[in-house]
């Protein structure tokens, strides 16, 4: 678990996602705003499906990670997770805040540790796939890291990308996230 503060001043707390965030992160999908939640799934869906809650909250830690984030109430904000794909040899990245957190420097830290995670795993390649008009998405990745290749599909962008710019590492060994014990 790691506390950072925020530009504007604003405590939020970074941490492994637990099986028990079910609920919460189900809960932060109602708080979506349709087109947040339409740029994460690129569909629309009343609710989160349950299975998929289910799936998205239970990692290996290893292969499949996520990372979420805690606002100063601890109902969870955001989160950003990456599934590796052994035989393309790079983790696709994924990443979503709630619509009144956007654009205060969680989505740039969030990736930045999971990111920094996934490169002390051992991944060295980055996917991610980014509808063409989520500017803001775009905007993120280029600050945080290298787009090796750009490809443009069905008004999706296809991003292959390098580890991490010495200067957005926010993890370093010392204070890696670790995953959680085992109780």
């Amino acid at each position: 678990m790691k506390t950072v503060t925020l530009a504007d001043g604003a405590r939020v707390t970074l941490r492994p996602i637990h099986p028990d965030d079910e609920s919460a992160l189900t809960a932060l999908y109602e708080r979506l705003s349709p087109q947040t939640a339409y740029q994460r799934f690129f569909t629309v869906m009343r609710r989160l499906p349950p299975d998929w809650a289910h799936i998205l909250t239970n990692v290996d830690y290893d292969r499949r990670m996520a990372i979420v984030a805690l606002g100063p109430d601890g109902e969870l904000i955001g989160v950003a997770r990456y599934t590796y794909d052994t035989q393309a040899d790079e983790a696709e990245i994924a990443i979503v805040i709630e619509d009144p957190w956007q654009g205060r420097g969680i989505g740039k830290r969030l990736l930045g540790e999971l990111m920094g995670y996934a490169e002390g795993k051992g991944i060295r390649r980055f996917r991610a796939y980014v509808l063409g008009d989520n500017l803001r998405m775009l905007e993120l990745i280029r600050r945080v890291t290298t787009v090796l290749d750009r490809r443009l599909e069905s008004g999706v962008v296809s991003l292959l990308l390098a580890p991490l710019r010495p200067s957005q590492r926010t993890v370093g060994q010392e204070d890696a996230l670790p995953p959680p014990s085992a109780s």
